[in-house]
């Protein structure tokens, strides 16, 4: 029988199979939906939703954005599928990365078009970090909470090991916040303090991330 994390793997595994078959079947590579994934996702999810209190707090956090994006995505397959359906789909399914980001600002209430509150793109971000000696910096005290914050270093992170030429393939978003949270966790608990500062910043052609107590 499989353990809590091989499932959660197993989850992140079939989300990203999903997303590459969906892409598939939108752009009439396959003639039907993987609906067989979604079965298997789905059945997962329901056992952790009944089974919640087996689950450790790194454990429920990561299966917590694993089944927030699974939700964000179905109701984009959703949506183009009925597009499919009736004949009236435009746009490539690589567009769903794009509209899951604006999903998240319009929970945060802000205007996803226009951005406004949002100074700078993901280019920006892994340039500041990449180019900067100052860096990305990012304060938080409790991640399972601030989900959008977590998600801007994980970007920042990830592309300014992508601009500096560092292999990215091991690094995965649910095990980086994961890390997060349990350092988050442990600093504030050695330190006594509420606000932990990340930096990502690139030191000698090397990219790396900091964790800060914040006085």
């Amino acid at each position: 029988m499989a353990t809590i994390d091989e499932d959660l793997n197993q989850i992140e595994k079939d989300i990203r199979q999903l997303k590459i078959e969906y892409d598939q079947y939108f752009g009439g590579g396959r003639k039907r939906a993987p609906t067989e994934i979604e079965w298997r996702i789905d059945l997962l999810i329901k056992r952790y939703n009944e089974r919640g209190g087996e689950l450790k707090s790194a454990q429920r956090f990561r299966f917590n954005n694993l089944t927030q994006t699974y939700a964000k995505y179905k109701d984009i397959f959703r949506k183009k599928t009925k597009q499919k359906e009736e004949g009236t789909i435009q746009r490539h399914f690589g567009a769903a990365a794009r509209e899951i980001e604006a999903a998240r600002a319009r929970e945060h209430g802000k205007e996803p078009a226009k951005e406004q509150g949002k100074k700078h793109s993901n280019q920006d971000i892994a340039a500041t970090a990449a180019g900067d000696a100052k860096g990305f910096r990012m304060v938080c005290s409790e991640p399972e909470r601030e989900t959008e914050k977590v998600d801007q270093l994980y970007q920042a992170f990830l592309q300014a090991k992508q601009l500096a030429g560092e292999h990215t393939g091991k690094l995965s978003r649910s095990s980086f916040n994961e890390f997060v949270m349990k350092k988050t966790k442990e600093l504030q608990k050695q330190k006594n303090c509420k606000d932990v500062e990340y930096v990502v910043e690139t030191v000698e052609g090397q990219v790396k991330l900091k964790a800060l107590v914040k006085s």
